[in-house]
């Protein structure tokens, strides 16, 4: 099942690429569940079980400039770092052993799967390509085996990062320079894991302005889904709606020589295998 947040309402999209419908959710199940995108996954069994026997009527033609993420307001949003061994090696850090590197990005810089984000005055914009995990049953102390249970699908994310801001402090704190408005784009919509062939290697990359810059698989994640979720929840409780940045491969604008940043007019399109795209223009920021 793919759901979305199209004009901000719950909806469930079908049909081929190009041909998409979309099912208004709250009045296919006659109010059952609400038109909020993310207040299904407090209810997330409920609705996947009234799901998997409705019958859809009256969809309409899918709109992609109208689409939001699939999780507009999660409550937390967590991000991982140097997931990739290739992408730590770029970076100039040892992978990770044991414990993966957490930081988080302000639930107010999550953002939908197409459009423009301003590029802030003075800054490094960068790229990186995510699988993102959104969870959909609370998970408090999960272990790795248990823990695809309470994850509600997949989608295709950005983490976008501010790299001056983001090293201005010292020590370093990511934080601020990944939270920027519109740093967080997911979607096009949640895919959830029946409908993958298998969410444990897929192909992730991204391009700016038609050139590849990134494409690994999810294969080669140091940290698995399941693996992060047992550590994250190992310490805090993880909530239905939540976001998880998994980690980007290697192709950053900071690991190339010189460095390349995203300028005004820059087209950066994502893609994850079998669950869509994203495409995004970057523009200079407006006079105050």
């Amino acid at each position: 099942m793919r759901v979305a947040n199209q004009d901000g309402r719950l909806v469930v999209v079908t049909g081929d690429p190009g041909r998409e419908l979309a099912y208004d959710v709250e009045k296919n199940s006659g109010g059952q569940f609400r038109a909020d995108p993310q207040a299904v996954y407090d209810e997330w069994d409920a609705f996947t079980a009234w799901a998997a026997a409705a019958r859809w009527a009256d969809g309409a033609e899918l709109r992609p400039e109208a689409l939001g993420s699939p999780a507009p307001a999660p409550r937390q949003v967590f991000g991982i770092g140097l997931n990739y061994r290739e992408h730590a090696a770029e970076s100039g850090y040892a992978a990770p052993v044991g414990e993966p590197p957490v930081f988080t990005k302000f639930p107010s810089c999550i953002t939908g799967p197409y459009g423009d984000i301003e590029l802030p005055r003075g800054g490094h914009v960068d790229w990186e390509v995510e699988l993102v995990a959104v969870i959909g049953r609370r998970a408090y102390r999960v272990p790795a085996g248990q823990a695809l249970d309470h994850v509600a699908g997949y989608a295709v994310g950005q983490d976008v990062s501010e790299r001056v801001l983001q090293v201005a402090a010292q020590p370093p704190q990511f934080s601020l320079g990944k939270s920027l408005p519109g740093f967080g784009p997911i979607g096009p919509w949640l895919v959830t894991l029946d409908q993958i062939a298998d969410p444990n290697d897929l192909e992730l990359g991204c391009a700016v302005n038609g050139e590849q810059v990134q494409l690994s698989r999810t294969s080669q994640l140091i940290f698995s889904v399941p693996e992060l979720i047992a550590n994250l929840s190992s310490a805090v409780p993880l909530l239905p709606g939540d976001v998880i940045f998994t980690g980007t491969p290697s192709g950053v604008g900071l690991g190339r020589t010189p460095p390349r940043w995203l300028a005004d007019g820059d087209i950066l399109t994502s893609h994850i295998e079998g669950l869509g795209d994203l495409r995004h223009r970057f523009v200079a920021a407006g006079v105050d």
